[in-house]
């Protein structure tokens, strides 16, 4: 845990220039011939921060089935009040879904994701002919998952039901 924390307060953006030895958003590297690397840039603090993104959401493949398993995820990421999420569609055009309180989202395969805290452990998918199928848990069976990789735009959105004592 404390290395995954090393690596989400990132190269230098969150480090004072004291500490990081040049000013942290600087995009350019600077590397004397007699030194190393003085600056890595932006471009590292972006894969740092991606990967980051990535272990905190918690979301696994395993046997063919999505699992939404959140485990180095804070509770202070979600939203307290309702909002908006936009994303890119299969079409490659911006659409929104809204987010109530106490809930995030992103996007998986372009399929918006909404995570919100609640008292039980639930996933729903919902369909583009309107239907929804729920799972208990944390994990979405493997026709339906199939049709998210795949992107087939059957799968509209899914919403992850999470109890807070899942969150850090």
């Amino acid at each position: 845990m404390e290395h995954y924390q090393e690596i989400g307060e990132g190269i230098g953006i969150h480090k004072a220039p004291e500490v990081y030895g040049a000013f942290p958003t600087d995009p350019y590297s600077h590397t004397p011939k007699h030194r190393g690397a003085q600056q890595p840039g932006m471009t590292g603090q972006v894969k740092e921060d991606i990967l980051v993104s990535i272990g905190e959401l918690g979301v696994f493949v395993e046997e063919g089935r999505l699992i939404f398993s959140p485990r180095l995820l804070k509770l202070k990421a979600f939203r307290a009040e309702a909002g908006t999420l936009e994303f890119v569609d299969l079409h490659q055009e911006t659409r929104s879904v809204k987010l109530p309180g106490k809930a995030l989202g992103f996007s998986y395969c372009q399929v918006p994701v909404v995570y919100r805290i609640a008292g039980e452990d639930v996933v729903e998918a919902k369909f583009r002919d309107g239907t929804t199928r729920r799972f208990e848990g944390t994990s979405v069976d493997q026709e339906t998952s199939g049709l998210v990789f795949r992107r087939t735009g059957d799968v509209v959105q899914i919403t992850v039901s999470l109890r807070e004592t899942h969150l850090i």
